[in-house]
């Protein structure tokens, strides 16, 4: 009997270790890449230091126990993230543009929540989303992040040498390894902050740095739900839990949809009152805890999306302290770490955005439409950008929407 423990045991070690260690980094790139978009974006909308760190850490607790749940409930590699297009369109509508503030923006979030349960459990509402044509939504995302990912450009000309070693490092880390370049670009960002810190005589917050739940009082207006809770309702949806859905099918996964959306819209609306403003379905991530280098048995990748949600409850201890840190950067090391960290995405947007030849005029209008950040009647860019890019596109084609009655392939998961 010793003989098989001492045998079997170190098979399972093993067994278990890569998943795990799947998992671990899983949950390192997804909140190193992209933690400063998420920061900047509650900001924009009204966000006070304290606010924005709260939201960052509800976020955290959130997407982890709702991937803890579902990876164990159905034995899938199901990781969930923050809505970084989310984040980004937040960043590109700013608190003026928002009747209300930052209680207005909470009340959108929750909003946003509701939207996504409904789309679970009612098959319309998901229809109509599908109805949505993809460039017109994928350009509208484009131009949102068009003038973070200006950023860094505009950083190296007002402080070369805070934001020169940052480009630098991601440029190198581009080369060998694009998962690690913008963690790596954070990793020097810091290192620019704590020089910037020892040669000023500026300190850090060490208050700040103490993990705590902000809680706002909701309001909510016609504005920002329009301005903020439908776009980003629209971006979480085509820009995540879609492609989301679709990662996970190229490894032999079909996603549970309904409980996906109800967890997720649930996880929403419960962190939005300290500050979280959306979470969903991995899409770029997703592949870290699915792929075959998580592990070779199929059946045994769930244990990768489990790790990492139990390493997203460690990193939301540390929330606080990052934000902090953050808040003592230097002009634009920030700004330069957060448009790094959305230019695949930017990438990405374009490609689809103009990859039909049809739908190019209209998708380049709603393009340039939500990159101007104009505000109209305290709406945002971003929902007239779509508005604007469906008519131009009903009336260059002579059509409206694809019909609602076509079965969306979302809809086909249990």
């Amino acid at each position: 009997m010793s003989d098989s423990t001492d045998t079997t045991e170190p098979e399972a070690v093993r067994s278990n270790s890569q998943p795990m260690s799947a998992g671990i980094v899983t949950a390192l790139v997804g909140f190193t890449s992209s933690f400063a978009v998420v920061l900047t974006g509650l900001a924009a909308v009204g966000a006070d230091a304290t606010e924005a760190a709260s939201g960052l850490l509800v976020l955290c607790v959130t997407q982890a126990l709702g991937m803890l749940w579902l990876s164990r409930r159905y034995r899938m590699p199901i990781t969930l993230a923050w809505s970084t297009p989310g984040a980004a369109l937040l960043a590109g509508a700013g608190a003026g543009a928002v009747e209300g503030g930052w209680p207005a923006a909470v009340g959108a979030f929750i909003v946003v929540g509701i939207a996504i349960v409904l789309t679970g459990l009612w098959p319309t509402l998901g229809r109509i989303i599908s109805a949505i044509p993809t460039p017109l939504a994928q350009a509208m995302l484009a131009g949102v992040l068009m003038p973070l990912c200006l950023a860094p450009i505009i950083a190296v000309r007002d402080a070369p040498a805070a934001v020169a070693p940052v480009i630098l490092v991601w440029l190198a880390a581009q080369r060998f390894s694009k998962r690690w370049a913008v963690p790596l670009a954070f990793l020097t960002a810091a290192v620019v902050i704590g020089i910037s810190l020892v040669t000023s005589d500026r300190v850090l917050d060490a208050g700040a740095m103490i993990p705590r739940i902000d809680l706002t009082v909701p309001s909510w207006t016609w504005q920002a739900m329009i301005g903020i809770a439908i776009p980003l309702y629209i971006v979480t949806m085509a820009s995540q839990n879609i492609p989301g859905v679709a990662v996970m099918n190229s490894f032999g996964y079909t996603v549970p949809w309904r409980p996906s959306m109800i967890v997720t819209g649930i996880g929403t609306i419960v962190g939005a009152p300290a500050g979280g403003h959306a979470i969903n379905l991995a899409a770029i991530s997703a592949a870290l805890a699915a792929a075959p280098t998580a592990h070779p048995d199929p059946k045994r990748r769930w244990i990768a999306a489990f790790t990492a949600g139990w390493a997203y409850l460690v990193l939301a201890a540390g929330a606080a302290a990052v934000a902090a840190l953050v808040a003592a950067a230097p002009a634009g090391v920030v700004e330069t770490v957060a448009g790094l960290a959305l230019l695949a995405t930017l990438a990405g947007a374009l490609t689809s955005a103009l990859s039909e030849a049809s739908e190019r005029e209209g998708a380049v209008v709603t393009f340039l439409i939500a990159a101007s950040g104009v505000s109209i009647l305290g709406i945002g860019s971003a929902f007239w950008a779509l508005l604007v890019g469906l008519i131009v596109r009903a009336v260059l084609q002579g059509t409206t929407l694809p019909s609602l009655s076509r079965k969306s392939s979302l809809q086909s998961k249990p």
